[in-house]
């Protein structure tokens, strides 16, 4: 089949066509809801049965009469969105003329962002088979490298994890972000609007299309505003569609979701179901955790006059950091010194020791410390001379207990990205009964928080700080740098 041929075929055809896409996607009925979804999306006319599907998922807004700018799929997990997503890439840079959009040399690519490191090698894994398994599109290949697949014709095709710095500078014929819902980045509170900014330059400048495919989180962020702002309405180029598992996975077994809505309705709710979730909310803006910090100051010396208290947040070594903050107060103020963090993999006794090097700096004897699962870990601090006392707090109960502070301006952080980034992060969730919980998101990691946080709510307490405890529901927001600097110096502290 010669190119002229490939670019007359529609995504439908080439996505049922057992010598093209089809030969990876397979011929199974599940994937209707899908066609459906993309001939729409490129401008196609839809048959009776198409314009049903089109209508269970399309907020009960009309088919769009040309392709649009942007689709926006907010489905239910085991909807095959990954390899709608790899489909689409693939169909974007082998049946679409790219050339008049190109200047002579240019490589055009169409950029696929995921949400982590494994979701983007399973992406291109699926990407590699589209043109490995069709017998007319292996030959379209020039070359294939960890992230990339290079085409005839000066077309890439690129997966990499999602960073916002990063996308600038090419020239993008498309761009499609899979399980954007769930994109994390310690840098900023908002990756996903980040990297919609970068790339609609480049995409206008081709008339590039951004898709975006994801289930669903939390009532905020990229997607939901899309949904809100989108969804049902008759909008010539944007399309939203919304829906859950068993619209486009008909071969699902129920009872898995069924199971999962008794054990915990509002997860089941976005994951199953592609509702966004209500009880979540953000535990701390991003704003008021920069407030805290101390600009400059990555770590601050033993000064003998302070009494320093520490804590720890263990791991095996395989999956999670083992992290260890050091604390103190001056005055009215809780101040982070010291923070630690090693990454797995690692031999859990080799920390210890390095932690007990730390804690001997700061003259200190004790660590408290999450409740770590085994005994391990009080064996080996008790091992140095260091005893290890199992925190009485959750770790909810810290970020909640640690709060008051923050808002009140009266804790002072290290400047660590890390650290700000994690605990802005962090999410408040009410449960049914009116009991707030605090925990990571999904996708993100919390161990440099609970351990900062930790120190902070153990340095010995004054009457005035358990006053601002009690007081906790009126804070006061102390909004600079200086302010804090100047009723540090006025305690009689020092920086």
């Amino acid at each position: 089949m010669t190119s002229s041929k490939l670019l007359s075929i529609t995504i439908d055809k080439a996505l049922r066509d057992q010598k093209l896409l089809g030969a990876a996607l397979g011929a199974s009925p599940s994937w209707d809801t899908w066609i459906a979804i993309l001939r729409a999306a490129f401008g196609l006319d839809l048959s009776a049965e198409e314009l049903e599907a089109f209508g269970r998922v399309a907020g009960g807004r009309d088919v769009p009469h040309q392709r649009v700018r942007e689709l926006w799929a907010i489905i239910g997990r085991r909807s095959g969105k990954s390899r709608v997503a790899a489909a689409l890439a693939s169909y974007i840079a082998a049946f679409t003329d790219h050339s008049s959009r190109l200047a002579p040399g240019e490589v055009g690519t169409i950029l696929v962002l995921a949400a982590s490191r494994i979701q983007a090698a399973s992406v291109f894994n699926y990407i590699r088979a589209f043109f490995d398994q069709s017998p007319i599109l292996r030959n379209m290949v020039e070359n294939v490298s960890n992230d990339e697949i290079r085409l005839q014709g000066n077309i890439a095709i690129s997966v990499h994890t999602n960073n916002y710095r990063t996308v600038r500078g090419r020239t993008l014929l498309a761009a499609i972000f899979d399980e954007v819902g769930f994109w994390r980045d310690e840098t900023t509170s908002l990756p996903d609007v980040e990297t919609y900014r970068a790339v609609l330059p480049a995409l206008a400048t081709t008339n590039g299309m951004l898709i975006g495919i994801s289930s669903p989180y939390a009532q905020r962020g990229l997607l939901f505003t899309k949904h809100q702002s989108s969804f049902g309405i008759n909008d010539g180029a944007v399309l939203v569609v919304q829906a859950g598992t068993q619209v486009f996975n008909p071969t699902i077994d129920a009872t898995v979701i069924e199971d999962a809505r008794r054990d915990d309705p509002e997860s089941a709710m976005a994951e199953w179901d592609a509702q966004f979730r209500g009880d979540l909310s953000t535990f701390i803006d991003r704003a008021v955790v920069e407030r805290c910090v101390d600009p400059g100051v990555k770590e601050r010396p033993y000064v003998k006059t302070f009494k320093y208290v520490a804590f720890c947040d263990p791991s095996g070594g395989v999956h999670d950091s083992m992290t260890l903050s050091v604390a103190h107060r001056e005055g009215d103020m809780q101040v982070l010194d010291c923070v630690r963090e090693v990454k797995p993999p690692f031999a859990p006794a080799d920390v210890v020791g390095e932690f007990v090097k730390l804690l001997g700096v700061y003259r200190i004897t004790s660590v408290t410390g999450d409740r770590y699962a085994g005994t391990w870990v009080s064996d080996a601090f008790r091992l140095h001379g260091i005893r290890y006392v199992p925190a009485e707090r959750s770790r909810s109960e810290i970020y909640l207990d640690a709060l008051p502070s923050m808002m009140a301006g009266t804790a002072m952080l290290l400047d660590l990205p890390r650290l700000v980034g994690q605990i802005s992060q962090l999410e408040r969730r009410t449960t049914r009964n009116g009991k707030d919980s605090v925990d990571h998101m999904r996708g993100a990691s919390d161990d440099v928080a609970n351990a900062a946080l930790g120190a902070l709510v153990h340095v010995p307490s004054t009457r005035r700080a358990e006053q601002l405890g009690r007081g906790f529901s009126n804070p006061v927001v102390n909004l600079g740098h200086e302010n804090m600097k100047n009723r540090r110096v006025s305690n009689g502290g020092r920086r």
